[in-house]
């Protein structure tokens, strides 16, 4: 079965997606071909080395162009938040399967409506969180069904980085309400939500949180190139246009879910020394697990069951053909690393499509999330606790 690939956006997800494209038949027998036909974005000169780069056939530069192609089966969108309405929305009506990154869209209504769309026009869509996609999580996620924890008490999850902690960093999109939608909040935190909607199988019921934006200003993106030699060292520069940073730096909040579990979320760019550091923890009555993304194919357990001279937690090294998508990759001790997350992402959705199934997370997950951040900001405003049913 050949599934002919628009991918809107060419940088990061971009190359992420490509990738995952290209390698998902390779290790996932499916039957399936998947062919990347066009690849778009704005800039010509760099959308053309991105289609050179990444092995697509043909680029362009206006997504429009694309959506209403006969030989289109998929529209891939890897774009800043601010698009995804408008391409998933064109592509549903051109009766296209859609992948979309995540958060879904710039809160919670637009994303319900894009949700409604998908479903009524019957349309395979899938949302981008590849953490899923880690043996190790979606491991957690069986044990957690299988009811090795008992009752859930605590969800406790971090996803910290640093890298815009230097003031001269300058005003990317990411730091731009109007596009971005918000800060670490949308980027970092909607991944750990969506984990612990995945793991645990329950949902957030209310939330109250706060925020901070630490560096207030920062220089146009225009001068990048030459920030090291004209700015001071507070990141200010009387030549150099300071734009103001419109989103959180920083965005913590708790949380109680529906069953009666507490938990507790936080996600920032300025944790000095961190990189990608996400991490989640399940504590239970008879048990706790713990994920940690740098350390991937590991997962730790510790059970409240075992005697007690030799409690404490083990490490499981998920890398066993019963694990997870393990059975299509390498034998036991080979692990995996980020990019492959995406191989499995694109497999489970190619299949779904062959099999006119529909996968998870999709449009209904983005739009669940996306009332929890939605819910979360509204919080930080109001200085109160908010019902995420509302949002």
């Amino acid at each position: 079965m050949k599934l002919n690939i628009a991918l809107i956006g060419y940088k990061f997800m971009g190359k992420a997606h490509s990738f995952g494209i290209d390698a998902a038949p390779f290790f996932f027998k499916d039957g399936i071909e998947p062919v990347k036909k066009v690849i778009c974005g704005r800039t010509e000169h760099l959308v053309k080395q991105a289609a050179e780069d990444f092995g697509w056939e043909e680029y362009c530069t206006d997504w429009r162009d694309v959506i209403n192609r006969e030989d289109i089966d998929i529209v891939d969108i890897a774009t800043p938040t601010i698009n995804h309405k408008e391409i998933a929305l064109a592509a549903i009506k051109a009766g296209k399967h859609v992948f979309c990154e995540k958060p879904l869209s710039m809160n919670a209504q637009e994303s319900k409506e894009m949700m409604e769309e998908a479903e009524k026009a019957g349309v395979i869509n899938m949302l981008g969180h590849n953490y899923r996609r880690c043996p190790a999580a979606a491991l957690a996620k069986k044990m957690i069904a299988e009811n090795k924890l008992g009752k859930i008490y605590h969800v406790r999850a971090v996803y910290l980085q640093d890298w815009i902690m230097d003031p001269a960093f300058p005003a990317i999109w990411k730091l731009n309400k109007d596009i971005a939608g918000s800060g670490p909040h949308g980027d970092l935190n909607a991944h750990i939500i969506d984990l612990a909607r995945f793991m645990t199988g329950d949902e957030i019921d209310e939330v109250v949180g706060m925020k901070e934006t630490f560096i207030k200003k920062r220089p146009s993106p225009v001068v990048e190139r030459e920030l090291s030699s004209m700015l001071k060292a507070d990141g200010s520069n009387d030549e150099v246009e300071m734009i103001d940073v419109t989103v959180e730096d920083a965005c913590s909040f708790l949380a109680k879910f529906k069953s009666g579990s507490l938990g507790t979320f936080e996600a920032t760019r300025f944790a000095g020394g961190r990189k990608n550091y996400n991490r989640i923890e399940i504590n239970g009555e008879k048990g706790t697990l713990i994920f940690e993304f740098e350390d991937m194919n590991r997962l730790q357990y510790w059970n409240a069951e075992d005697p007690q001279e030799v409690q404490g937690f083990k490490s499981i090294m998920v890398t066993e053909d019963c694990h997870p998508y393990i059975a299509n990759w390498w034998p036991p001790g080979h692990i995996i690393g980020y990019e492959n997350t995406f191989v499995n992402e694109f497999a489970d959705f190619f299949r779904a499509i062959k099999e006119n199934k529909q996968v998870t997370p999709n449009f209904y997950d983005g739009w669940k999330g996306n009332q929890v951040l939605d819910a979360v900001l509204k919080s930080t405003e109001t200085r109160t606790w908010q019902k995420v049913d509302e949002m």
